[in-house]
């Protein structure tokens, strides 16, 4: 499995285009990390599967019985006064032999004012999106899982309305004595039913991802590896910053070195996170992630800043699983993310 996951890498980024991220898509809030556990390992965690039904979300193949009952919800303070959270739950069904899951991710852009051509206030109005969810996910072997998502998306922006539907469909394996998993998945294949205006619609984010985890032997570190945009091999934008002058007497315009290039263009295609799983049942967990992209895109030139690092931590409390996420973006501020989640079922025990 490990030598056709390589190959699988290996094929995708021999692809070569040229093509770029960023106001292409339609629905980019849906790219927004689902909860505090994954805001803190750098925006993106595909590779596990444990009880978190959160992690369903992004990855519908890691639904497992251990999920059955839980229920989570998240909520984020972006910049602005921007808010967005999710909420969902997880049930386990004997006789299909297969996990469900149910969830709302939504995102509150506040309150702003509305004027005329000429500048003149005329009230107000807000802007916001939901994306309602239902997921399953079973077992085809000992080691290997499979899951699909469908969502309808539903976006509200002043007087104009969307709808549009997506789907994911996912591929885990996870071996269970060595603790490597690895997982394949197509997220978010869709379309826009209805567009704001007529004759205008827009593409949603659609993208492919993949990634590795392993947990150590002697120690309870758990890290992972993920590659995301592999449908497209050129994720850099033009910055003009990265140009220079062929020569103190010529004028034209000349990128940096080629192999920076590549290599910067290669790592903005991955996240690298770690997890620390303290205590005997693990109810201590302390979060690191980095995602280059975001780094890449979001540092100021010439000044230090920890753009693109994120951390966090999660502590169980009785029956009670608490999470906060710290996800640095740019000098001017960072987004604090805040969980809970629990397995309602106890409570009746």
């Amino acid at each position: 499995m490990r030598l056709y996951t390589t190959i699988f890498f290996l094929l995708l980024f021999s692809q070569i285009t040229s093509a770029q991220i960023g106001g292409d898509n339609v629905y980019e809030f849906m790219n927004l990390p689902i909860s505090a556990r994954v805001s803190a390992l750098g925006g993106n965690l595909i590779t596990v599967k444990d009880d978190d039904n959160a992690l369903a979300y992004g990855n519908p193949a890691a639904l497992n019985p251990l999920m059955h009952k839980q229920i989570t919800f998240n909520s984020a303070f972006y910049a602005a006064g921007i808010n967005y959270g999710f909420l969902g739950y997880g049930f386990h069904n004997n006789r299909f032999n297969t996990t469900f899951n149910a969830g709302i991710q939504y995102i509150t852009y506040g309150n702003f004012v509305a004027t005329d051509e000429t500048g003149l206030q005329t009230g107000e109005f807000s802007a916001s999106e939901y994306v309602f969810n239902i997921g399953a996910g079973r077992q085809y072997s000992e080691e290997l899982s499979y899951g699909i998502n469908l969502k309808t998306i539903y976006s509200r922006l002043e007087s104009y309305n969307s709808v549009g539907i997506a789907a994911d469909a996912a591929v885990m394996y996870a071996d269970t004595s060595t603790n490597f998993t690895a997982t394949l998945l197509f997220k978010n294949i869709g379309t826009q039913l209805t567009a704001y205006t007529p004759d205008n619609r827009e593409d949603v984010p659609f993208e492919v991802q993949a990634g590795i985890s392993k947990r150590l032997r002697y120690l309870p570190f758990r890290f992972s590896i993920i590659a995301h945009n592999l449908q497209r091999w050129n994720i850099r934008y033009d910055d003009p910053n990265q140009v220079e002058p062929t020569s103190l007497f010529d004028d034209t315009p000349q990128e940096t070195n080629r192999f920076v290039v590549f290599t910067d263009n290669f790592f903005r295609h991955f996240i690298f996170n770690g997890e620390l799983l303290a205590g005997k049942a693990e109810n201590f967990r302390l979060r690191l992630g980095y995602n280059h992209l975001r780094r890449a895109e979001l540092n100021v030139n010439n000044l230090r800043s920890l753009a693109g690092f994120s951390t966090g931590i999660g502590i169980k409390v009785k029956k009670f699983r608490i999470d906060y996420g710290l996800a640095v973006y740019h000098l001017a501020g960072a987004v604090h993310h805040f969980g809970i989640s629990t397995d309602i079922g106890s409570f009746r025990r």
